[in-house]
């Protein structure tokens, strides 16, 4: 049996063996991945997602200004951490949700600060229904409930973690505005 397979193996087809075929076939498919994941962890990067001007000059100079981007202790988050997830298969649709973006980047749709101003609303309202269906896994992958040391909060800051947690919140529900400026027409009771 196991010499019969062997042989198979490495019997001609009409140009080259099946081993030959498969080998090479094995060898494209990992340089394909490679170059694949490759692109995709590019796109993470902070300097790809700035690289267009609607983003270099208004959500990143917002984002500029918060403790995600300077902090005492040195950590940053970038895009990426807030906006795409770390598993594959969620990043993955993400990437293919974000072909959209590049649609509406061709289209225009965003490229003066007042189209950007006058879609705020809806582009907050999408990413912040994007962050509740996932629990706030984005938040999640660095900041934790059961690292937080509610002594060294506020007393009123410990109060409204630990009441959200009893309540089953999740941290957009309650941290809207972190890393950009609350949308024009957004108001808290909403």
């Amino acid at each position: 049996m196991i010499k019969r397979l062997w042989s198979w193996f490495w019997s001609p087809t009409s140009r080259y063996t099946w081993g030959a075929i498969l080998i090479v076939g094995g060898v494209a498919g990992i340089i394909f991945w490679g170059g694949f994941n490759t692109v995709m962890e590019y796109t993470n990067r902070l300097e790809f997602c700035i690289s267009c001007h609607e983003m270099s000059s208004m959500p990143y100079e917002e984002y500029k200004k918060t403790t995600h981007f300077k902090s005492a202790s040195g950590v940053r988050a970038i895009c990426s951490d807030c906006h795409v997830p770390k598993e594959w298969t969620p990043k993955l649709i993400r990437k293919i949700q974000a072909t959209n973006e590049l649609y509406h980047w061709l289209a225009g749709t965003i490229n003066t600060p007042e189209k950007y101003e006058a879609k705020r609303l809806a582009l907050a309202e999408h990413v912040w229904a994007s962050m509740k269906a996932t629990d706030s896994q984005e938040c999640r992958n660095c900041h934790t409930y059961e690292a937080m040391d509610f002594h060294k909060q506020s007393r009123r800051g410990a109060q409204k973690m630990q009441a959200g947690l009893e309540e089953g919140k999740t941290c957009i529900d309650c941290h809207k505005g972190v890393a950009h400026k609350l949308p024009k027409g957004y108001g808290e009771d909403d």
